[in-house]
C-alpha cells in the first residue's frame, strides 16, 4: 500500500511538474522571509540545559536576587605600576560614566572610600606593622617630598640616602632595591621613554605583585537583542573611550574585555569566522562528488534545487519551532545537507538505474519510486525517530536539534519524491549509456562470501578487544573549552582563572538571612576543600581596635612630614643644583659591588641635571603625579574610623544581601583550581553541607550528569523505537537485527577511536552520536531492504555507489565543520567524520558479510 502510494504520488508530480515546482518555491520563498525576519541566536552555553531541573532553579533564583551580577562586561586593567593602574582605571570610569544610552550602569568593586580610608584596617596585623615599619623609615624622605613636590624636591629627599649610608645608621643594600629602580626610571626617560616607576614600590621594597598592577570595571551594558552580537556597541563604547585616554600599551596600559556578553559576542563571530570560505569550499567538493555520482549536470542541478528548497523550509520550521537556535541546535542545516542530500541521490542513482534499463522518462521515474520508495520511506521514518528521542531529555541544546532534524528529515522525504521527479521530468536528463553499479568489485563480493565465518569472528574479536578501552572515554563538561582561546575575551578568563582567588571557581549560596549565613559559613570553613568564605561579614575588619591604635601612633609620629609647609617653587637653578648635589653624593657611596646600583644612579642624576628645561619638566610630569597620588593614599589610609555591617557602603551591601534580608556566600576553593578532579571534590563537598549551593564548579558537575542521563534516556527510547518501526515494517526480528547490530558496532568503535585518539566528548561534538543514528539507520535499512530483495552483489551494486557518495558529500560537510578555528565547532566536525566512517564501513562491508547469501536470490547480473 505504501509502495503504491508513493508511485501514485510520484506519478502526479511528474504529471503536473511545474504546478508542484511553482509549490515549492512559493513555499521556499515565505520559508526564506521568515527565517531571515525570525532569526535569532543564543551563544549562553549556559542555556543548553533545561531550567526546569532544581540546580538550574537555584542559578536562576541567585541571578534574580542579585541581577547586578549578570550580563556584565568586566573591563581589565593592567598597566606598569599601581598608581599607574589606579589612575587608568579611575580615568575609564568617569569617561564610560559620561557616554550615555550604552550603559546601565559602571562602578570599580576595587575602588570604594571604604577600601581607601580603612586600607590599612584589612591587613593582618603582622602586615600592618610592616606597612608602618615602612612608612617611618621612609619618613625623611615622604616629609621632604612632601614640602617640596618637585624635581628639586625629589633630589633633596633621594640625597637623605647617601647621608644615612655615610653616618652609618644603614647600609648601603638596604636600598639596593629602590636604587635600581631609580636608576631605571631615569635612564627611560633620558631616552625619552616612559620611566614606569612605581612609588608603593619605592616606599615598601619589593615588586607589585599581578594583583596590585590590576583593576576591574564593572559595566552593565543596555543590550541590543535585535542585534547578533547584543552587547557590540557598548564593548565599542568601552574600547573608542580606552582609545581616547590613551590607554594603550605605549602608555604602559593594557585593557581588556571580558565577561558574559564579550565572551558571547565574541563566540558568535567565532562560529563565523572564516564561514563563507569554508561553505564555498564545501559547496565545491559537494558538488564534484555528486557530479561523480550521478554523472549529469540535469541531476545534480535537480538534487541542488531540491536540497536548497528542502533547507529553507527547515530553516525557517526550525525556528518557528524553538524560537532561537543554540550553539548545538544550529548544526541542523549540517545535518539535513548530510542526510537530505543522501535521500536525493539514493532516488537520483535509482533512477538512473531505472533508466539505463527502460530508456523511458517518466517509466524510469515511477521505477524509481517503486524501487527506492520503501526504503526511503524506512530510513527517514527511523532517522525521524532517533532525532526525536532527544525530545524528552533535560538537553535542550540536543533535544532542540532533534527537533528540528526530525522535522527537517520529513521535508527531506517530501522534497526527495515530489519536487525531485517533477524537476526531473521538467529537465529531462539524457538515458544512461552504461551501468551505474561497480562491475569491478564483483570478486570482492564473492570473497566476503567465502571469507564471512573468518570475517565475522575477526571483526567480534577486534570489537571486543576494545571493549575495556570505553571506561576511558571522557566528556568535557567545561564550556569554556568549547571557545576559542585566541580571543581576547576568553584569553582574559582564562588569564583570570590563573589566580587562586579567581571569583569563576567559587561556590554561591543564598542564605535566609545573615544569622544563618554565618552559620554555614563556619561548617564551610571547616571543610578541607574550602580555602575561605567571603559574606557581608567579611567586609568588617578585625581586630580593629588594636590597629586603630597602632595607626593613631603611626598617624601622630607622621602626620608633620605628612603635611609640612608648602615651598616656593624652585627656579631652573635651585633644580639643577639639587640635582648636581645629589649625583656627587651618589658618586661618593657608589664604590665596589654594593654600591653599583648608587654609581649608576649618580651618572643619571648627573646626565638629568645636564640636560634641557623640556627634558626635566618632562621628568617632573613623569614622575611626580605618581606620588603625589600615593602621599594622598597614605594619608587616607592613616586616618581610618571603625567600621561595622552598619557603616558599609549601599553598593557593597547590595552585592551581598537582598532587599528581603537574604544573605550571599561565596565559598573559594583549597588546591588547584585548574584540575577538574579538585573542583570535583571541592563541589560535593559543598553540596554535602549546603544542597542549596550553585556557582561554575557545581554547574558543570550537575552539568554533567545532566547530559550523560539525557544520552543514555534518549538511546534507550531511539533504540526502541526505531526497533519498533522496523519489526512492523520488516516484520522478521532477524532482519531487524542485521539493521540494528552494525549500528550499534559502529557506535562502539566510535567510542574506542575516540580513546585511541583522545578525543574527548563535549556539549557540542556529542550531537555525532544522534547523527550516527540517523545517517547510520539510513544506510544499513538500504542494504537490508536490498538483501531482502535478493540482491547477492550488493557492493557492485547501484545502491553501493548512492551510499559512497551519499557519505563522501556527508564527510565533505562535516570536514569543513573541522576546520572551524572555534574549538567546540572543529571538535563536532572532528567527531562527526569519525562516526561517519565508522557508520559506512559498516554498512558497506560488515553488513552484508553479517546477512550472508540473501534467502531468495536474483539471478546474477555480473
Amino acid at each position: 500500500m505504501l509502495t503504491a502510494s508513493i508511485v501514485n504520488l510520484v506519478k502526479v508530480c511528474c504529471r503536473f511538474a511545474w504546478l508542484i515546482v511553482a509549490a515549492f518555491v512559493g513555499l521556499a520563498s515565505f520559508a526564506v522571509h521568515y527565517a531571515v525576519t525570525h532569526f535569532a541566536l543564543t551563544t549562553d552555553s549556559s542555556q543548553l540545559i533545561s531550567t526546569r531541573l532544581a540546580w538550574r532553579q537555584r542559578e536562576l533564583a541567585l541571578d534574580k536576587a542579585f541581577p547586578q551580577r549578570t550580563d556584565l562586561i568586566v573591563v581589565v586593567v593592567d598597566a606598569a605600576s599601581p598608581e599607574r593602574a589606579e589612575a587608568a582605571a579611575a580615568a575609564l570610569a568617569d569617561a564610560l560614566n559620561t557616554r550615555s544610552g550604552l550603559f546601565q550602569f559602571v562602578r570599580r568593586p576595587d575602588a570604594n572610600a571604604l577600601f581607601e580610608r580603612d586600607a590599612l584596617l584589612f591587613l593582618s596585623k603582622a602586615e600592618l606593622e610592616q606597612r608602618i615599619d615602612s612608612l617611618v623609615r621612609a619618613q625623611p624622605f615622604l616629609g621632604a617630598m612632601a614640602a617640596d613636590p618637585t624635581l628639586r624636591g625629589l633630589a633633596h629627599a633621594l640625597a637623605f640616602i647617601p647621608q644615612a649610608v655615610g653616618s652609618g645608621e644603614v647600609k648601603l643594600t638596604a636600598f639596593t632595591p629602590q636604587l635600581q629602580r631609580l636608576g631605571d626610571a631615569f635612564a627611560l626617560l633620558l631616552d625619552g621613554r616612559d620611566p614606569r616607576l612605581s612609588w608603593s614600590e619605592m616606599l615598601t621594597g619589593r615588586a607589585a605583585d599581578a594583583r596590585e598592577l590590576r583593576r576591574f570595571i564593572h559595566v552593565k551594558p543596555v543590550l541590543d537583542y535585535g542585534a547578533l552580537e547584543p552587547g557590540a556597541k557598548a564593548t565599542a563604547g568601552i574600547r573608542a573611550a580606552a582609545a581616547e585616554l590613551g590607554l594603550d600599551a605605549a602608555h604602559g596600559v593594557n585593557v581588556r574585555l571580558t565577561g558574559p556578553v564579550p565572551m558571547a559576542d565574541e563566540e558568535f563571530s567565532t562560529i563565523t569566522e572564516g564561514a563563507a570560505l569554508n561553505t564555498a569550499l564545501t559547496i565545491l567538493s559537494v558538488l564534484l562528488l555528486t557530479w561523480l555520482a550521478l554523472r549529469s549536470a540535469r541531476i545534480i542541478l535537480a538534487v541542488f534545487i531540491t536540497l536548497a528548497v528542502g533547507l529553507c523550509i527547515t530553516s525557517a520550521a526550525g525556528l518557528w519551532l524553538v524560537g532561537a537556535l543554540n550553539l548545538v541546535s544550529v548544526a541542523f542545516a549540517v545535518l539535513f545537507v548530510g542526510i537530505g542530500i543522501d535521500f536525493a541521490i539514493q532516488f537520483g542513482v535509482r533512477y538512473r538505474a531505472e533508466r539505463y534499463v527502460c530508456g523511458d522518462l517518466r517509466t524510469a521515474l515511477l521505477s524509481a519510486a517503486r524501487e527506492a520508495g520503501i526504503p526511503l520511506a524506512l530510513a527517514a521514518a527511523a532517522t525521524t525517530a532517533g532525532f526525536f528521542s532527544f525530545l524528552p531529555t533535560d538537553y535542550r541544546g540536543v533535544s532542540e536539534l532533534g527537533l528540528i532534524a526530525g522535522t527537517g528529515m520529513m521535508i527531506a522525504f517530501v522534497t526527495s519524491i515530489t519536487l525531485l521527479p517533477a524537476l526531473l521530468s521538467i529537465l529531462n536528463p539524457p538515458e544512461e549509456g552504461a551501468e551505474i553499479g561497480y562491475r569491478w568489485l564483483v570478486p570482492i563480493d564473492r570473497a566476503l562470501a567465502f571469507l564471512r565465518m573468518p570475517i565475522l569472528l575477526a571483526t567480534a574479536l577486534a570489537v571486543a578487544a576494545g571493549l575495556p578501552r570505553l571506561r576511558d572515554v571522557s566528556f568535557d563538561f567545561n564550556p569554556i573549552n568549547l571557545r576559542s582561546s585566541r580571543v581576547e575575551s576568553v584569553a582574559t578568563y582564562l588569564d583570570l582563572m590563573k589566580d587562586p582567588a579567581a571569583a569563576g571557581n567559587n561556590i554561591d549560596i543564598l542564605a535566609p538571612n545573615q544569622a544563618a549565613a554565618a552559620t554555614l559559613a563556619d561548617r564551610l570553613r571547616s571543610l578541607p576543600e574550602v580555602a575561605s568564605v567571603i559574606s557581608l561579614q567579611s567586609f568588617v575588619p578585625e581586630g580593629q581596635q588594636e590597629k586603630l591604635r597602632m595607626i593613631a601612633d603611626a598617624a601622630e609620629l607622621l602626620s608633620p612630614s605628612l603635611h609640612p609647609a608648602a615651598t616656593a617653587e624652585p627656579h631652573e637653578e635651585e633644580e639643577i643644583a639639587a640635582l648636581g648635589a645629589a649625583a656627587s653624593a651618589f658618586a661618593e657611596i657608589g664604590v665596589g659591588e654594593d654600591g653599583r646600583a648608587a654609581k649608576r644612579l649618580s651618572v643619571m642624576l648627573a646626565r638629568l641635571a645636564a640636560s634641557s628645561p623640556a627634558l626635566r619638566h618632562g621628568a617632573e610630569l613623569a614622575l611626580l603625579p605618581g606620588f603625589r597620588r600615593t602621599l594622598a593614599q597614605i594619608s587616607t589610609s592613616l586616618n581610618p574610623a571603625p567600621v561595622g555591617v552598619d557603616d558599609l557602603p549601599a553598593e557593597i551591601v547590595r552585592d551581598w544581601q537582598t532587599a528581603d534580608g537574604g544573605a550571599r556566600l561565596e565559598v573559594v576553593p583549597k588546591g588547584d583550581v585548574g584540575d577538574n578532579a579538585t573542583l570535583r571534590r571541592f563541589a560535593s563537598a559543598v553540596l554535602d553541607v549546603a544542597p542549596e549551593a550553585t556557582g561554575s564548579p557545581i554547574l558543570i558537575q550537575q552539568s554533567a550528569g545532566t547530559i550523560v542521563f539525557a544520552f543514555v534516556e534518549a538511546g534507550i527510547l531511539a533504540l526502541a523505537t526505531i526497533s519498533i518501526i522496523l519489526l512492523v515494517v520488516l516484520r522478521r526480528a532477524s532482519d531487524m537485527l542485521y539493521t540494528l547490530v552494525p549500528l550499534l558496532m559502529a557506535g562502539v568503535v566510535t567510542l574506542e577511536l575516540c580513546v585511541l585518539l583522545d578525543l574527548k566528548l563535549n556539549f557540542a561534538n556529542i550531537i555525532a552520536l544522534p547523527l550516527l543514528l540517523g545517517v547510520g539507520v539510513a544506510f544499513k535499512i538500504y542494504y537490508v531492504l536490498a538483501w531482502r530483495a535478493g540482491e547477492t552483489s550488493l557492493l557492485a551494486s547501484s545502491l553501493t555507489r548512492a551510499v559512497f557518495f551519499s557519505a563522501m558529500t556527508t564527510a565533505t560537510a562535516f570536514g569543513s565543520l573541522w576546520l572551524s578555528s572555534h574549538p567546540g565547532t572543529s571538535s563536532m566536525g572532528k567527531l562527526l567524520s569519525l562516526s561517519l566512517v565508522t557508520t559506512l564501513v559498516a554498512a558497506v562491508v560488515f553488513q552484508p558479510v553479517l546477512m550472508g547469501p540473501p534467502r531468495n536470490p536474483k539471478p546474477a547480473r555480473y
